[in-house]
């Protein structure tokens, strides 16, 4: 299993250049896709969001939400502003799950490093 961050499944979408955008296209097509919870919620918020990529968020499967897992969010989160560094709740929640799964997040955010560098998070 890989999981998709937002930036880079809508980057896919958009048919932006990449090393990201190749390995999504590579993820789907090897059928190891998963979306984290909180990147299904940002990719249906948009309200112009299309019939295609409707059906193609929702045929990827996501990573169910594990007993503890906001508790351990929160855990996360103090860690990494306590070290000074930028920590968005959604990052967070995003970086909980991959940790939770043991599964590497392909994106194209740099505030991922922070997670990759301070809690154990595989970036693809």
């Amino acid at each position: 299993m890989i999981a998709l961050d937002t930036s880079s499944f809508v980057a896919f979408l958009a048919g932006d250049e990449g090393a990201d955008r190749l390995a999504v296209r590579e993820a789907l097509r090897m059928r190891l896709a998963v979306l984290p919870p909180v990147v299904v919620t940002e990719l249906l918020s948009d309200p112009l969001i299309g019939g295609e990529t409707l059906n193609a968020v929702i045929g990827i499967p996501e990573l169910e939400i594990r007993k503890g897992y906001w508790r351990r969010a929160g855990e996360l989160r103090a860690r990494i502003l306590q070290l000074g560094l930028k920590a968005r709740l959604a990052d967070v929640l995003i970086t909980q799950s991959c940790l939770d799964h043991d599964v590497p997040l392909i994106t194209r955010d740099r505030d991922f490093r922070h997670f990759a560098r301070h809690a154990g998070l595989r970036l693809q």
